[in-house]
């Protein structure tokens, strides 16, 4: 069942509760009031129902059947066309959720389509029931009064962005690897909320230049520049969180580099220690290999050799091995390899 709420207003109170769409038109012909009709993810045939009914301009009501538009607000002759999105926090899975709100009024009829669950339409409704006088001004004041609801539910919205931006700052400097894929995805939704809020601005600016010519009420022109004020601060604070997350990257950027640095420094520090091991393990091999040398080559059982019956001959290889080996051990000592 689409027909989520349903009611016909007279004077600002509440007079009767079809059960189908026909049964609404038919109460609004015979007593003249204003009807509400609340839609949820409406099927295409139950909206050009509602179109045929109330005149609804055929591209308005494309847009309403296609859904996926952005916040805009159109206008065809005396029925206004007006594409929300809003959004809410949740804090299990710490993600924004966004919603698509679409509303048609008229002069005595006021169509809401909601493809999410947000906003509570209900808490409007009960809100707006409470308040006849308010009531009384008609489709002006349910405008007024969802476009307050959606700007009051982003407030839960930037409290919790603004808490998972401390978190990130919080990461930043722990070295926390999943650091980087979470200020992406914080980016991303930061980026679907300022798409979300900035055209609100645009389209409260609108309301406002039409106030004296379609004659609004005063204080609903109170309340829609209250509503003006909280979406302008909601605007600031998403562009304040675009700022900071860019930030936070550049800083996660530079932390990364500083690291990789360092892990440079240090494999370059080991390195040219491990090469001074192998010059002083080169140079001492160098050493002990000249004694070896002699001590190799006068080791050998050949009958004829220079000097082998000389008396002199062992002497003079120890000399020769001594030597050797002295004069490299001063030559590395002045190489800086020992």
């Amino acid at each position: 069942m689409t027909l989520k709420d349903n009611a016909v207003y007279v004077d600002g109170h509440r007079t009767a509760d079809p059960q189908s769409l026909e049964e609404t038109f038919e109460i609004l012909r015979e007593r003249h009031g204003m009807a509400w009709i609340g839609l949820y993810r409406p099927d295409a045939d139950e909206i050009r129902s509602v179109a045929r009914e109330f005149g609804l301009h055929e591209l308005a009501v494309e847009d309403a059947i296609s859904a996926h538009q952005r916040p805009k607000l159109e206008r065809y002759d005396d029925t206004l066309f007006l594409v929300l999105r809003p959004a809410r926090y949740i804090d299990d899975v710490e993600r924004v959720e966004f919603g698509e709100l679409h509303i048609f009024t008229g002069p005595d009829f006021v169509v809401t389509i909601r493809h999410a669950e947000a906003p509570d339409l209900g808490q409007v409704r009960r809100r707006l029931e409470s308040s006849p006088e308010l009531l009384r001004c008609g489709p002006e004041a349910i405008l007024y009064a969802i476009l307050d609801q959606v700007v009051d539910e982003y407030a839960p919205v930037v409290a919790g962005l603004e808490n998972d931006i401390d978190e990130i700052e919080d990461q930043l400097f722990q070295g926390d690897p999943a650091v980087s894929r979470r200020i992406y995805e914080l980016s991303r939704e930061v980026i679907e909320f300022q798409r979300a809020t900035h055209p609100l601005l645009d389209i409260l600016r609108a309301f406002e230049g039409g106030f004296d010519k379609y004659r609004v009420d005063v204080e609903l022109q109170r309340r829609l520049r209250d509503v003006q004020d909280h979406a302008t601060r909601v605007v600031e604070r998403a562009d304040a969180f675009r700022v900071l997350l860019q930030n936070a990257l550049t800083v996660q950027t530079t932390l990364v580099g500083q690291r990789q640095n360092d892990e440079t420094r240090s494999l370059t520090v080991a390195s040219l220690a491990q090469n001074e091991e192998v010059k002083r393990i080169s140079a001492w091999a160098a050493i002990l290999f000249a004694p070896t040398l002699v001590g190799t080559i006068y080791g050998m059982n050949f009958d004829h050799m220079p000097e082998l019956h000389w008396l002199l001959g062992y002497p003079l290889a120890l000399t020769l091995m001594l030597a050797t080996s002295t004069t490299l051990y001063f030559v590395f000592k002045r190489r800086r390899w020992l």
